[in-house]
């Protein structure tokens, strides 16, 4: 007995343009293009979502380095400063203190400073 694929099928190009639609023209209505679209965009989403983890951190480095500058220190000083008294906080929390909480950010600012210059006493 011939099976016939016809539901399947259908069912599938559903599924299919219900995920590209939205696109622009053909690629939301022809079959190969919105294939096409569909494994493109995976592929995107795929190497985007580890390249938004570097952007991010970057973004956190950047605002350090800015609220740093500021108190006549640089960046590697800074995070070294810190390595040497012993504070572990990562970049994240960091760069969210030198945003939102510049007084705190003052004091562990002030801490990596003190082991900065205690380290170059030595």
């Amino acid at each position: 007995m011939r099976v016939r694929i016809g539901a399947a099928r259908n069912r599938k190009k559903k599924r299919l343009f219900n995920e590209v639609k939205g696109n622009y023209g053909g690629r939301s209505k022809l079959l190969r293009t919105a294939k096409e679209t569909l494994l493109r965009a995976r592929a995107f989403s795929f190497r985007d979502r580890r390249a938004k983890k570097r952007e991010i951190r970057a973004l956190w480095i950047t605002r350090i380095t800015a609220a740093v500058r500021s108190r006549g220190m640089n960046y590697s000083v800074f995070m070294n400063g810190l390595k040497l008294a012993s504070v572990e906080l990562d970049r994240r929390a960091l760069s969210d203190l030198a945003a939102l909480h510049p007084t705190v950010f003052d004091e562990v600012f002030a801490v990596a400073k003190s082991a900065v210059e205690k380290k170059q006493a030595a």
